[in-house]
């Protein structure tokens, strides 16, 4: 999944990166609301933290312009922990969840995680698509005949993307876009390569290739078991 830290403490920024990179998420860092506004409303990505003490633009200015513009783009606001008033601004601009700092990172991952299975209509704890459950904490997944199976980095974020999306139509444009970074090299070919591992770990039926078009994820497919 790829998620826009807005963030202008650099320390903090750079920690979380490594942090929420190592929770599979592909993150693109930015510590200027103008520049914030612009990559939310340009980019495609599924959640944004965002703090509200920004050069440039407010976080509370770009969070408003956001929602004028029409973009849903889930966002958990940071705030200063005794501002309450901060979160009742951030509420009232079109705010999903907030986080008071300090905070820990454990916690921020949660609710990041939280933020996307409501995004995806999927509210509750571990992530499930038909009878087939993502450990989001360790990477793996547990098929239907009860066996874990170890994730890479990559695997995980396209496995996550598409358990959020089963039965749709995804193109290899918007899976590359969710997967990477902004910086990164996107080369749409290699979302061909990660598809052919993910089926030889789930089983070929799980991911239908449709030429031309792109890839639809069955979950249909697996069959219920306790893992």
């Amino acid at each position: 999944m790829r998620l826009l830290l807005v963030e202008d403490e650099t320390a903090l920024a750079e920690q979380l990166r490594k942090s929420l990179g190592d929770a599979g998420f592909a993150t693109d860092v930015s510590a200027d609301g103008i520049e914030a506004e612009y990559l939310g409303n340009e980019e495609a990505y599924d959640v944004a933290v965002l703090d509200l003490g920004l050069p440039g633009r407010s976080g509370l200015e770009v969070l408003r312009n956001w929602r004028k513009a029409g973009n849903r783009l889930p966002v958990l606001v940071l705030t200063a922990r005794d501002a309450w008033h901060e979160k009742v601004d951030g509420f009232k601009a079109g705010a999903d969840d907030y986080l008071g700092k300090p905070f820990h990172t454990e916690e921020l991952i949660a609710r990041l995680n939280a933020l996307i299975h409501r995004a995806g209509n999927q509210p509750g704890g571990a992530l499930s698509a038909g009878d087939l459950t993502l450990d989001e904490e360790r990477q793996e997944t547990c098929l239907p005949s009860g066996a874990q199976v170890e994730l890479t980095g990559t695997e995980f974020r396209l496995l996550r993307y598409l358990m959020l999306h089963p039965d749709a139509l995804l193109s290899k444009s918007r899976l590359t876009e969710h997967v990477y970074e902004y910086d990164q090299d996107r080369d749409s070919n290699v979302i061909e390569v990660y598809i052919n591992r993910l089926r030889r770990k789930l089983g070929h039926d799980a991911i239908e290739t449709r030429r031309g078009q792109g890839y639809v994820f069955h979950p249909g497919v697996f069959r219920s078991r306790d893992c």
